[in-house]
């Protein structure tokens, strides 16, 4: 398999190491999708995070931009980190992790620009300096909504005296002031939570979540549910991307009011895995809610990739396998009535009956 060949449909950058997906958001006409990246090197850690930055109009087709937030702050110089981001009054603001110094101090800080292009940190940062009682020294990853006529952040930490993996909220009228409301969601036996998402919508609120479990492996949980008085009360729950070789996803709703995720592809344990980084972007995948079933699925703009079969995936009496260089294969076991595969060069995903489970693999 040929890990440096160009994606057509994949997003990443020319250069330089890709994570988590950021401040996915539709702005003057744009898709903007900002991401983790050291753009100096192929392998994490050589140097701080910064934010990547690319616009489409279709997702197809992708202009790389410059990069758009340095750790170049007293308060951000061991990395601008994971966050997303929020229009207002037609200025676009980014809520990213603020990581000082050895200890690797965690706060919340924001830029903010009128062209989506060039950035301006505020001033008064990190507007959210330390963490709760409830918290730990884990917080971070800040999501950032405008609901029923005030503005929230939602944190990810982790507290290992209660071994509760946690989503705190915060509340602002401004963007720049904020208060502690409390613990809005959490989970038992748990180290901690990463790379929230929170979608208020008329008669329900969407949550996302990649949790840690303290005895097994990481989660990426989609929940719809009620929102009321900073708390969230779950009615359906998915973890419907299987597959795995995809990590840290992120939701937004778009200006037509589609629910889209995109993920990171393929994960940590490829870290110097070719000569060049292969990570990039998944495909955007609309999320529904059908007769309490969450589905996941390709966007309109890319259903024309969809394919009803593909080398890597063979067909069995049962469901398919998925077979992968060097490595185990994927298998799937169930009911098929319906199978489409997005093939992009070395990675396939997978969507079964709809979109009711997913498979991301590298191939």
């Amino acid at each position: 398999m040929n890990y440096l060949q160009k994606l057509n449909y994949h997003y990443k950058p020319s250069k330089g190491w890709v994570n988590d997906p950021n401040g996915l958001v539709y702005f003057r006409g744009y898709y903007h999708i900002f991401y983790q990246h050291a753009p100096d090197y192929e392998i994490p850690w050589k140097q701080p995070m910064h934010w990547g930055h690319a616009r489409t109009k279709d997702f197809i087709t992708w202009e790389e931009l410059p990069v758009a937030l340095y750790p170049d702050r007293e308060y951000d110089n061991n990395g601008c980190w994971s966050g997303t981001a929020i229009v207002k009054d037609d200025v676009l603001y980014l809520f990213y992790a603020s990581i000082r110094g050895q200890e690797k101090i965690q706060t919340v800080s924001v830029a903010y620009s009128n062209d989506g292009i060039n950035f301006e940190k505020y001033e008064g940062n990190p507007v959210i300096d330390r963490y709760p009682a409830e918290g730990s020294s884990d917080f971070r990853d800040p999501s950032v909504c405008f609901f029923g006529g005030a503005y929230y952040c939602v944190m990810a930490t982790g507290n290992p005296t209660d071994k509760a993996a946690r989503l705190l909220l915060y509340k602002s009228k401004d963007l720049f002031s904020w208060d502690y409301v409390g613990v809005m969601s959490e989970w038992a036996d748990c180290k901690y939570a990463e790379c929230p998402s929170i979608i208020p919508m008329e008669d329900t609120c969407l949550l996302a979540a990649s949790v840690c479990p303290l005895k097994s492996r990481h989660y990426f949980s989609l929940m719809y549910g009620d929102f009321d008085n900073g708390k969230f009360t779950e009615k359906f729950s998915a973890e419907v991307d299987k597959g795995p070789d995809q990590y840290a996803g992120q939701v937004f709703r778009d200006h037509t009011g589609r629910v889209i995720m995109i993920s990171w592809v393929p994960g940590w344990k490829y870290k110097g895995f070719a000569a060049k980084d292969v990570g990039c972007m998944s495909v955007p995948k609309e999320l529904k809610l059908k007769n309490g079933r969450i589905t996941a699925y390709p966007i309109e703009e890319l259903q024309h990739l969809l394919k009803d079969e593909d080398p890597s995936v063979k067909r069995t009496e049962n469901g398919f396998v998925i077979e992968r260089s060097g490595r185990e294969p994927v298998i799937y076991n169930g009911r098929i009535t319906d199978l489409k595969i997005l093939r992009d060069g070395y990675l396939v995903e997978v969507f079964v009956n709809g979109g009711e489970e997913v498979y991301t693999v590298l191939l």
